[in-house]
């Protein structure tokens, strides 16, 4: 455990010590700010080593269910990050990402930072324009995708390393499942300065062009601390946060902050939404706090909010 975890861990805690004292939270909370930091090796690793309480558990619209351990989460993380480093992902490079609420999206972004790599957020609703522009100006040197969203690529032009997640083998591209036949046991090959940049992401570009916004290994994975407070997050939750992939919500609300708190993330993956399915698959998680856009809000207030037999604890609107 390093100097940066124990500052890490004493901020966290802290936070949670007075959930219910805002006044003395913000009278006595300290930023950590560490020189070196990588969240995935000096906080996440440290946390899920021995663990097996779930990491993450993703219930697909068919019923069908992912449970994921920290300890798992790990070593899986650990295997792809060698295996990403054999594909030539080097510290700095820019790793375009797009893929669903699948397991694989949380195995990558922990992978690319072990690796110091930027990850670039990317939602799978993005078409082949909006990809070339951002292979362009994100220059980017990797992309991870899901195989059925490979043809995009086709009229995008770069020397980018191609990753296919699930389906068939594509020409071109590597299948990322090889990764989990990588050697275990992760070495970073150089230690991550805490202001080191972490992700970049393009805005919505509703009124202008999209822009590149960076963050770095301290703003996101530190600053959300607030966000745990906020949530009103604690070890052991089980947290529903209603965000899709390529969006910043979804970082602040499915990875960093509940596992700052060692929380368990809970996807509930649909085509359509569907108020009294999305409930009834709450209580059967045990979902503790909850965080969904205004939208998702009224739906479930039309459906009847007295349909949760065990309402989470804290709810929270946003986005």
């Amino acid at each position: 455990m390093t100097t940066a975890t124990d500052d890490f861990r004493r901020a966290r805690d802290f936070l949670l010590e007075h959930r219910e004292d805002y006044a003395g939270a913000y009278e006595g909370f300290r930023w950590p700010r560490p020189e070196y930091f990588n969240w995935a090796l000096d906080w996440f690793d440290v946390v899920a080593d021995g663990n097996d309480r779930t990491a993450l558990h993703i219930v697909e619209e068919d019923g069908t269910e992912t449970r994921l351990s920290f300890a798992e989460l790990s070593d899986r993380s650990d295997r792809v990050a060698n295996w990403l480093r054999d594909r030539g992902v080097a510290a700095e490079d820019r790793v375009l990402v797009m893929l669903g609420n699948q397991a694989e999206l949380w195995e990558t972004a922990l992978a690319a930072m072990k690796l110091r790599a930027v990850v670039i957020p990317a939602t799978p609703l993005l078409g082949p324009a909006d990809l070339r522009d951002r292979v362009e100006r994100g220059r980017v040197k990797h992309v991870i995708v899901r195989a059925a969203d490979t043809e995009k690529f086709d009229d995008v032009p770069g020397t980018y390393t191609r990753i296919s997640v699930g389906g068939l083998p594509t020409e071109g591209w590597e299948p990322y499942e090889d990764g989990y036949a990588a050697p275990a046991g992760f070495v970073p090959d150089g230690p991550t300065r805490a202001d080191d940049p972490l992700m970049l992401y393009f805005t919505s570009g509703t009124t202008a062009r999209p822009k590149l916004v960076e963050h770095t290994h301290t703003s996101y994975p530190i600053g959300h601390l607030a966000t745990m407070y906020w949530i009103g997050l604690k070890p052991g939750d089980v947290h529903l946060n209603i965000s899709s992939p390529g969006w910043a919500k979804h970082a602040w609300s499915n990875l960093f902050a509940p596992w700052n708190a060692e929380a368990t993330v809970f996807i509930h993956n649909y085509t359509r939404f569907d108020a009294a399915r999305l409930m009834s698959e709450m209580d059967r998680a045990g979902v503790t706090t909850f965080c969904a856009p205004p939208t998702v809000w009224r739906m479930l207030i039309q459906a009847d909010l007295s349909q949760l037999a065990t309402p989470p604890r804290e709810v929270v609107a946003a986005g």
